[in-house]
């Protein structure tokens, strides 16, 4: 069901929910809101702006996502922290080092040492 966002038409009758944007939940063939829910003021569904990114990944990425997942599946914690933290590395990506250090977490390693030891070599 897609969301759609709906506004105040006269912010003079508008309460709080209506005088900025709100969304709801609609199926594509329901007739578009005239009334805020709240309050009964007349309102008018907006265009909203595109709130998603695609983003393409390599055959190489995937592989590696995949065997981070069954490594974490599996209860192999220091083997996926290894795994997303050399590819974070190689792919500069965050999220992926973020998730390495939760899995070293899990696997009983002291995150805080790890972080140092890393800002050491960096520097």
């Amino acid at each position: 069901m897609p969301i759609y966002e709906y506004r105040a038409t006269r912010s003079t009758r508008a309460c709080s929910h209506c005088r900025t944007a709100f969304e709801t939940l609609q199926g594509i063939r329901e007739e578009p809101l005239k009334a805020c829910p709240k309050c009964g003021g007349p309102v008018k569904r907006i265009i909203s702006r595109c709130r998603f990114a695609v983003v393409e990944s390599s055959d190489r990425n995937r592989q590696v996502e995949s065997k981070i997942r069954d490594y974490e599946a599996s209860g192999m914690w220091s083997h996926a922290a290894e795994l997303a933290d050399k590819h974070s590395e190689k792919i500069k990506d965050k999220g992926l080092k973020t998730r390495a250090l939760d899995n070293y977490k899990k696997a009983g390693y002291d995150v805080d040492t790890l972080l140092k030891h890393a800002d050491a070599i960096n520097d």
